[in-house]
């Protein structure tokens, strides 16, 4: 099989996986200027193919946002594929090194906190759900 329909099926399979679970996806640079000014709460989810990201972060994504108290924008980029979208959104998370996958908590444009890859590899699916949660419950509103 070639290595780039191979990779193609992976890519549009994470793709799916986050946005079916709500994340709207941010492809280009425009897309994050307009999204990450908005105002209120913004949950960024730095999407990417490796196995922690298809093992633990794109599930924890999916299941963390059905909580009592969670961000008012869920959007995701994709690292190593849309690379200008994921630029522009990194430069958001002031003082934080780019890692993917990740999750970035904002609100009115400004980094709150990141749960990085380091607490993502080697972590539960659950594991993260309790941090993203706890990071709910500390910034964002009930909805």
């Amino acid at each position: 099989m070639e290595f780039n329909l191979f990779m193609g099926d992976i890519v549009e399979s994470a793709r799916n996986e986050i946005t079916q679970a709500g994340f709207e996806e941010l492809r280009t640079p425009e897309d994050v200027k307009e999204a990450l000014s908005k105002s209120g709460t913004t949950l960024v989810m730095v999407n990417s193919t490796c196995g922690c990201a298809g093992g633990v972060a794109r599930p924890a994504a999916a299941s963390a946002i059905h909580y009592d108290k969670r961000p008012e924008q869920l959007v995701t980029v994709f690292a190593g594929q849309d690379r200008e979208a994921t630029e522009v959104a990194r430069q958001y998370f002031e003082g934080y090194a780019p890692s993917s996958p990740s999750f970035a908590l904002l609100k009115d444009g400004q980094i709150l906190k990141m749960v990085e890859r380091h607490e993502i590899e080697g972590h539960s699916p659950v594991e993260v759900v309790n941090k993203l949660q706890g990071l709910f419950d500390q910034y964002c509103e009930e909805v």
